[in-house]
């Protein structure tokens, strides 16, 4: 049977609550935040489901994520980490529009100084799938918003811009597997029950 690989975006910042990009900024998550990892937690131990390995991003607010759903050991891999925005960092898009008289820019095609292109974010979300691909048994992952979206779309054989037609809330649960000989989503942006 074909791994299965279960990703987790983290719980809510204030950055991420008030729309900014946030890439490799190391903002902590809020009471809320830590409140949706918990609940998390809760809704996992109620599916009984076994995890072979429990990977995270190196950043804090995927590892405090982790830890609070049940993850403590979940091990760093530095190809999770989130989208390096550069310029972009810690700002809104509406602000960026305003700024640039743009009114439909968006990160996903924008030229990106001092940061990474999407198709970059791509290449690492490839390097990350070979290695969470290999051995049995389901694996869950701890990650960020854009990077979680461009690896399903990585995922599917997809261009890694492809990822901003996949909009993913903070504190929900993905799972990406396969049907017959292709890879599919199987469950996309979902909350868990916290009771």
């Amino acid at each position: 049977m074909k791994r299965r690989l279960w990703l987790v975006r983290h719980g809510e910042t204030d950055w991420s609550a008030a729309g900014k990009h946030t890439g490799r900024t190391d903002v902590p998550l809020n009471d809320k935040g830590r409140e949706q990892a918990r609940a998390l937690g809760r809704g996992l131990a109620a599916l009984q489901r076994q995890f072979a390995d429990a990977y995270t991003s190196p950043l804090s607010r995927a590892r405090e994520t982790a830890s609070l759903a049940g993850f403590p050991e979940a091990r760093p891999m530095d190809d999770l980490i989130e989208w390096d925005y550069g310029e972009f960092e810690g700002r809104r898009t509406a602000d960026i529009r305003r700024e640039l008289n743009d009114p439909a820019w968006l990160i996903w095609t924008a030229a990106i100084r001092e940061g990474e292109m999407p198709e970059a974010v791509g290449e690492r979300a490839d390097r990350a799938r070979k290695t969470l691909l290999q051995g049995e048994g389901d694996v869950i992952v701890f990650a960020h918003g854009h990077s979680l979206r461009m690896f399903a779309a990585r995922w599917m054989e997809l261009p890694a811009r492809a990822g901003q037609h996949l909009a993913l809330n903070t504190g929900t649960l993905s799972r990406l597997g396969h049907e017959h000989e292709y890879r599919v989503i199987e469950r996309w942006n979902a909350p868990l029950a916290t009771t």
